[in-house]
C-alpha cells in the first residue's frame, strides 16, 4: 500500500484536525485563535498545525507578533488528485488477493470433480460461479448450443440456466435464433 496514501489519512485522521482543516478553509487564523474557537490550548493546536504543515496542507505566514496560518488550497488538490489517482489506487491494492471470494464460493458449490453441487440463487455467487464456468470456453472461439451444452453438462444438469446466465452476465455472446456462443476478451 502507498505509504504517502497511508501518511495523509493518518494526518487527516484527528477530529480537530480536520476541524482545523475546515476552519483554514474559510479563512486564516492564528494559533491563538484556532485555540479559542476548538477549546484547546495553543500547544495543541501547535503541535496539530504542525502535523499539517508537514504533510503541505497549510502554511504559516507572520503578521505582528504572531503566526497567521491558512490551508494551502492548490496544495490539497494536487495531493488529492495525486493520491487517488488511478495508478495509486491500483497500486494500493496490488497485494489484495482479487480473486478470493471467488475461490469461497466455488469451495462451498463444487464437487471434487469440478461439477457443481447447484446453481446458487444469490446473485454475487452465482456471478462467481459462472466466472468459473465460462473458463472451459476459448476466447474467440465459436461453439455451437449442442457443444455449449455438453461443456456446461460436465457442470450442471441444468444447461439452460447456466447458459441463459452466461449470456445475461455477459461473460458469453450468442448470436439470435441458436445461433453460435463465444466468449469475448
Amino acid at each position: 500500500m502507498s505509504e504517502e496514501l497511508v501518511a495523509f489519512f493518518k494526518v487527516l485522521s484527528d477530529a480537530n484536525r480536520l476541524k482545523i482543516v475546515g476552519l483554514l478553509a474559510q479563512k486564516p487564523y492564528s494559533v491563538e485563535e484556532l485555540a479559542a474557537l476548538l477549546g484547546l490550548k495553543a500547544s495543541t493546536v501547535s503541535h496539530h498545525l504542525s502535523k499539517l504543515a508537514k504533510a503541505g496542507l497549510v502554511h504559516a505566514r507572520t503578521e505582528s507578533y504572531y503566526n497567521v496560518y491558512q490551508l494551502d488550497r492548490k496544495a490539497l488538490e494536487e495531493k488529492s488528485r495525486s493520491l487517488f489517482s488511478q495508478e495509486k489506487m491500483t497500486a494500493s491494492v496490488a497485494d489484495v488477493d482479487t480473486d478470493a471470494y471467488d475461490r469461497k464460493v466455488i469451495e462451498a458449490y463444487a464437487r471434487r470433480d469440478g461439477s457443481l453441487k447447484t446453481i446458487p440463487a444469490q446473485q454475487k455467487k452465482l456471478e462467481a460461479v459462472l466466472r468459473y464456468v465460462v473458463k472451459a470456453f476459448k476466447v474467440g472461439r465459436r461453439y455451437s448450443e449442442k457443444q455449449v451444452n455438453e461443456i456446461l453438462g460436465g457442470y450442471h444438469a441444468d444447461t439452460a440456466t447456466l447458459r441463459r446466465e452466461l449470456v445475461g452476465l455477459k461473460l458469453m455472446k450468442r448470436e439470435g435464433g441458436g445461433g453460435d456462443y463465444w466468449r469475448e476478451e
